[in-house]
């Protein structure tokens, strides 16, 4: 009997985009580890290189060394690529070189786009593609154009253009990653345009393509038909009306939680005047959605300030987007299935839209695990470290939630405590969920067995 060579089984998405970003990180810290990469001219060491790598990889902005003053040009380049590559993400920056070099898109290919941008359907996945890099490229040349005429005149033509086009990718990527120096934006905390340009690029990274898309393509019909303006927000998709209510609500009440809380700590809003403050709320109510920079020290913050910071923190921005955490419509969904059964509602109704069941359990797992692997990788830091539980509770949040931010221990952090962020900036930018399915077996033949109902008790 001839012998039948088993077929090959193709690795899935679930396999393919955490081993991607893993890639990306291993290749950055061998980047970043030679000597061309810092300052001095010395190694970095393996250690500081791969932490390096991997909070720009992931986006999340915490560093263990001055970004300006201790990289050389070279090693500035090396981080710059590996916040734009991972902002995009790596599936879809591959997606990009097959695009310039005219390489065609197999089945296979599309499913992976799909799977890595998060989206419901393959059909125009290449389109929508285009349309990404598209817009990625003209949010930020236009961040670069308008912070240029905020730094060249401060720190003249070279180094301000370098400081404008290194800023807009941080921001826009919601990488949070600065040239300024340990201060971040704080030198900048009194300039408004400064300010108001890096909200309105966190932002825009933050809203999702889809969020981007779906607005573009109801107001250019809208008009092209005629409607007027409240008819045409009126047109817009569901999930569109979703984010933008969820985003404004959530930036809303952090600013004015953060004003409130704030106003008379003179180590963070106090000391402005009161334009600054509203504008120093605004931006640390902004900025906790992922972004990392700041324009006060975190650890100045009081009590309800911090916890505040930990929940917008936890949740990040919107899907299909640049941000992390476990997502604003995510966030919802979950009170929403809470609130439904507690009015003894049959479904969850969203924008006179139900929500699918699949959905409803797909963001209990998301915001379970993900809380999970936040008190665990907290309790890591604390017996690893000597730091407070609300500090090493600030830092592994946002690096879960691929923020940035940090009360500032990031610096002083053992090999052990390096690892744990590490970890924890890991899990944030692929998220826990897949990293469980990565270790989980495939699901073979559908499973066509009812079981009986048992009798259990919660709550």
């Amino acid at each position: 009997m001839p012998y039948i060579q088993p077929k090959k089984r193709r690795p899935s998405p679930a396999h393919i985009l955490p081993a991607s970003f893993l890639a990306a990180i291993l290749t950055g810290a061998l980047l970043l580890s030679l000597p061309a990469a810092a300052a001095d001219g010395a190694s970095a060491g393996w250690s500081t290189a791969l932490f390096t790598a991997t909070t720009s990889v992931c986006v999340t902005g915490l560093v263990v060394v001055d970004t300006f003053s201790y990289w050389s040009p070279f090693g500035k380049a090396v981080i710059l690529g590996l916040i734009q590559v991972g902002g995009l993400g790596i599936i879809a920056s591959y997606a990009l070189l097959m695009l310039l070099l005219r390489r065609r898109f197999s089945l296979a290919d599309r499913a992976l786009l799909q799977d890595a941008f998060n989206l419901d359907t393959r059909t125009g996945v290449i389109a929508f593609l285009e349309r990404v890099f598209r817009g990625t490229l003209l949010a930020e040349g236009a961040g670069a154009l308008l912070y240029s005429f905020c730094f060249v005149p401060v720190y003249g033509p070279f180094r301000g253009i370098l400081l404008s086009v290194f800023t807009s990718v941080s921001a826009f990527c919601n990488a949070g990653i600065d040239l300024f120096g340990p201060d971040s934006l704080a030198p900048f905390a009194g300039n408004l345009p400064v300010l108001f340009i890096t909200m309105a690029l966190i932002i825009l990274g933050g809203l999702g393509y889809v969020v981007w898309f779906g607005i573009s393509d109801t107001v250019r019909s809208g008009v092209r038909r005629g409607y007027p303006p409240f008819q045409i927000l009126s047109r817009l998709g569901e999930h569109v009306k979703l984010v933008l209510l969820l985003t404004a609500a959530l930036i809303a009440g952090g600013a004015c939680f953060f004003f409130l809380c704030e106003r008379q700590n003179p180590l963070t809003l106090g000391a402005l005047p009161l334009p600054q403050q509203l504008a120093g709320a605004l931006f640390e109510s902004v900025t906790l959605r992922t972004a990392g920079f700041s324009s006060f020290p975190q650890s100045a913050l009081t009590a309800p300030s911090s916890l505040a910071a930990c929940v917008l923190m936890f949740v990040g921005g919107s899907p299909v987007g640049t941000a992390g955490g476990v997502k604003t419509v995510t966030a919802f969904f979950v009170i929403q299935n809470a609130l439904s059964y507690i009015r003894r509602q049959k479904e969850t109704v969203v924008c006179r839209r139900r929500v699918p069941e699949e959905l409803m359990r797909r963001s209990a797992a998301i915001v379970s695990v993900s809380l999970g692997a936040v008190l665990l990788l907290t309790v890591a830091l604390l017996l690893a470290m000597p730091v407070s539980a609300a500090d090493a509770f600030f830092e592994i949040v946002s690096a879960c939630g691929t923020v940035g931010l940090t009360r500032g221990i990031t610096s002083s952090l053992n090999t052990a405590g390096r690892i744990i962020v590490m970890l924890g900036m890991y899990l944030g930018r692929i998220g826990p969920i897949s990293m469980a399915v990565f270790f989980v077996r495939p699901a073979g033949k559908e499973q066509k067995v009812t079981h009986a109902a048992g009798r259990f008790f919660v709550g």
